[in-house]
């Protein structure tokens, strides 16, 4: 009897020490198995559990630059409430019925990429379902060439769905994709709860966070042009007003005629209200156009912070001027543009705007309406592309991003890619977007990590005066000299002689018309 070899997977046990042997089972253990070994056709139709990956990072996420957050207190005071019936056992409830946690079961569909990229977006909506005040239950991703014309997952998984629903308990279903008004019903008339798809929940996001007046009056035009299409009747709201037989037969004299159905009615109210909402935010532009062309008369250099919600351009724009600006680890945290002063370090002043986060398929109506304010983008001499890199996509955010902005004619502007989040980030993505992007830079607003480098990135790219003037100013001229210190000129020299100062600056172009009678012949 001859012995074999041993060449079975424990053949080099011999030849590992311990700590060897604990390392590989402790990397082993680390995986995460599940979304590993899992083969793509089994993923045809499979939960996606666990809290959203979209939101990502530590509680502790203030520093000192942030100020003192009066208004995340404010929003963080008006929570929802879990556990509430949606059937009222007492009148007392009404008030807290508006606030009941709603929970929800999210669905998907795989018609094009890779698994990880539906499980992505998957988690992204789970994300916007939280922010919105959700708990997110359960989730499906099935695996489809397109969507259903009628279902949108088609009858089979739509009852597969209702199964989930009745055993999670969930009240509301929440689709990855903009449904058709015919898709909808359908679903709902099969999973007997509220069906609602991505496009709504956004919007509902944007009227829970919008402030100021504009914002609202935005939000509320991209509501009622969403809902415009989908309007529908119950029983005896399609009835006619007071027309044909009916008025004959119960209004008497003077009311017959073909009447108007009251759903008729809603959409002229509802046109109505449109026509007054976009005069009432036409008539709130000539202002911030007027304070737009007040820093272009200046000539002062503007810097636009746009990216991906939740990529961290608040907390940017926190640490670079001391802002103060709302910081909430969720999506769409701040929708109202904030412009706030910075100088360069030789003491060029310019403008940094924060603008309205974006997302992948961000709803056509939120792009008209918020038009008028993703102008502070298209108008900018610079844009900070902010991108978060330690999300599990940032490629796509980044190309989601430009999408808006060919939308908004922004796509001319210069841009650097600013790479936020590097101290939680992989150092393998953040080389990968080094190499796609030449134009970048790495900082963690968190830390304060690699920001020198992006104020002077701020500093090259944006237009600095290009007069040369060399000039001779008496010394009772003062105001002339205090003018040349402020942001509209870079001081090469300065001398002061017996009957004035000796200047050598570099000015605009506006500005060296002043300062003709004051150049030098010497």
């Amino acid at each position: 009897m001859t012995s074999q070899p041993n060449t079975g997977p424990d053949s080099a046990a011999p030849d590992m020490s311990p700590a060897e042997i604990q390392a590989v089972i402790d990397r082993i253990l680390s995986k995460d198995t599940p979304a590993r070994t899992e083969a793509p056709a089994a993923a045809e139709s499979r939960p996606v559990l666990g809290k959203a990956q979209a939101i990502s990072g530590p509680d502790a996420e203030h520093g000192n630059y942030d100020g003192d957050q009066q208004d995340l207190e404010e929003r963080h005071a008006r929570r929802r409430i879990g556990s509430l019936s949606t059937e009222l056992e007492d009148v007392t409830e009404v008030e807290y019925r508006q606030l009941r946690l709603e929970r929800v079961v999210l669905a998907g569909l795989w018609t094009e990429g890779t698994l990880a990229d539906a499980e992505n977006s998957l988690r992204e909506l789970a994300a916007l379902a939280e922010t919105a005040g959700s708990e997110v239950l359960d989730g499906i991703v099935q695996r489809r060439a397109k969507p259903d014309p009628g279902t949108f997952l088609g009858s089979g998984k739509a009852q597969e769905l209702k199964d989930i629903v009745m055993s999670t308990g969930a009240d509301t279903v929440v689709v990855d994709a903009e449904l058709a008004p015919s898709q909808r019903r359908s679903l709902e008339d099969i999973v007997k709860v509220k069906v609602i798809d991505r496009t709504a929940l956004i919007l509902d996001i944007f009227a829970q966070h919008a402030k100021s007046r504009e914002g609202k009056a935005q939000v509320e035009l991209a509501q009622l042009e969403y809902l415009l299409p989908r309007l529908r009747g119950w029983g005896d709201s399609m009835s006619r007003q007071a027309g044909g037989q009916v008025g004959g037969a119960g209004a008497g004299m003077g009311s017959r005629g073909p009447g108007e159905t009251k759903i008729e009615l809603d959409r002229r109210r509802i046109r109505t209200r449109m026509a007054k909402l976009r005069r009432e935010i036409a008539a709130m532009k000539p202002a911030r156009e007027t304070k737009r062309a007040n820093r272009r008369r200046n000539a002062v250099p503007s810097v636009a912070i746009a990216g991906y919600t939740n990529a961290g351009k608040s907390s940017l724009l926190n640490r670079l001027t001391d802002a103060g600006v709302l910081v909430e680890n969720a999506l769409f945290a701040t929708l109202d543009p904030t412009v706030r002063k910075a100088e360069t370090s030789d003491g060029l002043g310019y403008t940094l705007a924060d603008t309205v986060g974006f997302v992948r398929s961000l709803p056509t109506q939120l792009v008209e309406a918020f038009r008028s304010t993703l102008e502070e983008v298209a108008d900018a001499d610079l844009i900070l592309h902010v991108v978060d890199v330690s999300h599990p996509d940032p490629e796509g955010q980044i190309a989601a991003v430009r999408k808006v902005f060919s939308e908004v004619d922004a796509r001319k502007v210069p841009e650097i890619i600013v790479l936020n989040k590097a101290d939680a980030a992989d150092p393998f993505v953040i080389e990968r977007l080094k190499q796609r992007e030449p134009r970048h830079v790495v900082v963690s607003a968190r830390t304060g990590e690699g920001l020198p480098e992006l104020l002077k990135a701020i500093s090259d790219g944006i237009p600095r005066p290009s007069v040369k003037l060399e000039l001779m100013i008496p010394y009772d001229r003062g105001d002339l000299l205090s003018k040349l210190h402020e942001t509209d000129a870079e001081i090469l020299s300065l001398d002061h002689g017996e009957s004035g100062t000796r200047a050598v600056v570099m000015v605009r172009e506006g500005f060296a018309a002043e300062l003709d009678s004051f150049i030098s012949n010497d």
